[in-house]
């Protein structure tokens, strides 16, 4: 995709740049949404999932959670906040850095606690009393890289297709507006044809153009960047704008995925006013956030909260289950309370792995891939 020189582009009125919101105030409830929106997706793992038999529980999800797995279904479209949340972020963090610092940036915070939760996994999975299988060491290593689903290659974290779907956002972000440098007018320019390329690409049903536009995901990414626009300067028109189209376009594709007829014995079944709902709530809290209108929520512990999603997020479900088989079918818990040990047992180990691989090892990475030769 090639973007247009800004002189090239008259009809953005000039306006003023707005004054780039200071470094230094953390958007907290930013960091609290991000750990809503795992626990959701953490929700539908463990019990959304109402007309399928799992090993773990040794019945359907629908039959522990007869009244809640109708709401925890929904929690799928967490994915669909995170990535707005990301849109949003990507845009702060790469503003005014050099492609190699927004590099740096981007695989020193991903790489440290993926690479150990990949580990961690195989090692699990491998173990005799644990019944599940593992993947090939061949695979494994493989997952290293990333790159798993473009390659076909088994999967070792099931969550790792939504950091393919950010990795591309990363790289197009990066081509199209960190390398040229960052400003209102590029960033604008680079939604409206990012919008425009998925619609023709959903038109002329290209495969490739699939792969690399996302059609699906796309319209979250772009309201995510359209919404920090708004944090620059909530008098944007141009920005409200790449908002509206985003979530109309975004709920759409939402319902195309998520909705089927209801069946009793269906995998999940949600319905097309519950996903609009949950879409909605995506960009509305992120727009609160935008605005400032949750700037009250300045607890420091929802900056821990947003540390420990990352790695919440990496070893929740694989490694849920296992937590789940031995609590409810081991010790026979009941299943509210090995719902609840469960997500809290993960959130242990989010934290551990944030003290003890994400801290040390991020700032070095960050400053190897940064350094100059």
């Amino acid at each position: 995709m090639t973007v247009r020189p800004v002189a090239d582009v008259p009809d953005l009125p000039p306006g003023p740049e707005p004054v780039r919101p200071r470094r230094e105030s953390r958007l907290r409830a930013l960091d609290g949404l991000r750990l809503v929106a795992a626990l959701m997706v953490a929700a539908y793992h463990y019990g959304g999932r109402g007309g399928e038999v799992t090993e773990a529980w040794g019945s359907s999800p629908g039959r522990q959670f007869p009244t809640l797995h109708t709401f925890f279904a929904y929690g799928c479209l967490g994915v669909q906040v995170f990535f707005v949340i990301s849109g949003f972020v990507i845009c702060m963090s790469g503003w005014g850095r050099p492609l190699k610092s927004f590099f740096a940036s981007r695989a020193s915070r991903l790489l440290p606690a993926y690479w150990v939760a990949v580990v961690l996994v195989t090692a699990v999975f491998a173990l005799p009393m644990v019944a599940y299988e593992a993947v090939s060491p061949s695979d494994a290593l493989v997952n290293m890289t990333m790159l798993q689903m473009p390659l076909g290659v088994d999967r070792v974290l099931g969550v790792c297709w939504t950091l393919w779907a950010e990795i591309r956002f990363y790289a197009l972000f990066a081509l199209c507006v960190v390398l040229p440098g960052a400003s209102r007018r590029r960033v604008i320019m680079f939604c409206a044809c990012w919008t425009l390329a998925v619609v023709i690409a959903q038109s002329a049903n290209e495969p490739l153009l699939d792969v690399v536009l996302m059609p699906e995901y796309a319209p979250f990414f772009i309201g995510g960047i359209g919404l920090y626009l708004v944090h620059r300067d909530r008098r944007d028109a141009y920005a409200w704008g790449i908002v509206a189209v985003s979530w109309l376009i975004g709920q759409h594709y939402a319902v195309q995925s998520l909705w089927h007829a209801p069946d009793a014995g269906g995998f999940s079944y949600r319905s097309s006013f519950g996903i609009m709902l949950v879409v909605t709530f995506g960009f509305v809290a992120v727009a609160a956030i935008a605005l400032g209108w949750l700037s009250w929520a300045n607890w420091r512990w929802l900056t821990v909260a947003g540390a420990l999603t990352y790695p919440f997020y990496l070893v929740h479900e694989h490694l849920g289950w296992v937590v789940i088989h031995a609590l409810h079918r081991g010790l026979n818990l009941p299943s509210a309370e090995t719902f609840a040990l469960t997500v809290a047992s993960m959130l242990l180990l989010a934290w551990l792995l944030n003290r003890y691989v994400e801290k040390p090892l991020t700032p070095r990475l960050r400053a190897l891939l940064s350094r100059e030769h």
